[in-house]
């Protein structure tokens, strides 16, 4: 398998340990699966349109309802989330949910226990990757995923740079099923 380049290069050296590249829906939806008590932060990115014309957000919230995920929603989403009829389980901006996520005495946001999976969708490339640097060095205690079209390298798994916006929606509308059926 060849190298796979981030969208931004700016500060890319990862260090020892770089993300593990997933492309297979079935297999990002088992690592999920396995998870204890995931969080799914949801950023701005997600206002925007698929092709079909479907809110990005819309596939975050039927990932989110697939396994009863809390979600942890960004800057101007909670009113949009609750307008597509879901409530956000809290509402901090990417900074302030990154911080708590280090601290492993940290109870979560439903207040069952620090989350041992933590999903960024629709996060700023450069302060999604600046994001999973911090948790990558300072909260050992967790592993952290990606949603969004490009490759994260300080996550602990992302997707692929997709070139090709259907086969990015592809995957998110596998992925979907996948969680629905439990696998």
């Amino acid at each position: 398998m060849s190298a796979v380049i981030p969208f931004h290069r700016v500060n890319v050296l990862t260090g020892l340990k770089a993300a593990r590249v997933v492309e297979d829906a079935t297999e990002y939806a088992n690592l999920i699966g396995k998870a204890k008590r995931p969080l799914l932060v949801l950023g701005p990115l997600l206002l925007r349109s698929s092709t079909e014309g479907k809110l990005l957000l819309e596939y975050a919230l039927d990932i989110a309802r697939a396994r009863n995920i809390p979600i942890c929603a960004t800057e101007t989403l909670p009113g949009k989330v609750e307008e597509l009829g879901a409530k956000p389980d809290s509402s901090y901006d990417a900074v302030e949910i990154v911080n708590a996520l280090k601290d492993p005495a940290w109870k979560g946001v439903r207040k069952e226990g620090n989350h041992d999976l933590v999903i960024f969708f629709g996060i700023r490339s450069d302060l999604g990757n600046q994001s999973l640097s911090v948790l990558k060095h300072y909260a050992p205690h967790l592993k952290t995923m990606t949603l969004c079209k490009y490759y994260f390298p300080n996550a602990s798994y992302s997707l692929p740079n997709f070139k090709k916006d259907e086969k990015w929606q592809a995957f998110l509308e596998s992925l979907i099923d996948n969680l629905k059926k439990g696998v």
